[in-house]
């Protein structure tokens, strides 16, 4: 992969990476913000209840987020950025470009699908 794309695809990472950050620092602000009124109706508790579930739900969505970018960024940094663990192939541009943290071209991430099905 060519230096400018590598240079594009950090910054793109980089820049994912900290506003992934961002939405955790939110998440612990609005739930140590509600946490100290107490809500009489039942109905509103449990909405409380529902939304701080689905918060967490996508902080933790997140969290695995992080550390594949910042493992693609030890890659870029290592200089196997855009190599197939698997098969030690060459990784396409276009699906880096999808998904810069994968770690598996197209024909290996079809035969592990594959295998998981089976």
């Amino acid at each position: 992969m060519r230096k400018q794309e590598l240079t594009r695809v950090r910054a793109a990472l980089e820049g994912q990476l900290a506003e992934l950050l961002g939405h955790g620092i939110e998440t612990v602000h609005e739930m140590a913000g509600q946490g100290g009124e107490e809500l009489p109706d039942p109905n509103d508790r449990a909405s409380r209840e529902t939304d701080r579930s689905h918060a967490l739900r996508l902080r933790d969505r997140d969290r695995k987020l992080i550390a594949k970018i910042e493992e693609a960024l030890a890659r870029i940094d290592a200089g196997t950025f855009g190599r197939c663990e698997s098969c030690g192939g060459r990784i396409s541009p276009a699906r880096l470009r999808a998904r810069p943290v994968t770690t598996l071209c197209i024909d290996c991430k079809r035969e592990a699908e594959q295998r998981e099905r089976a």
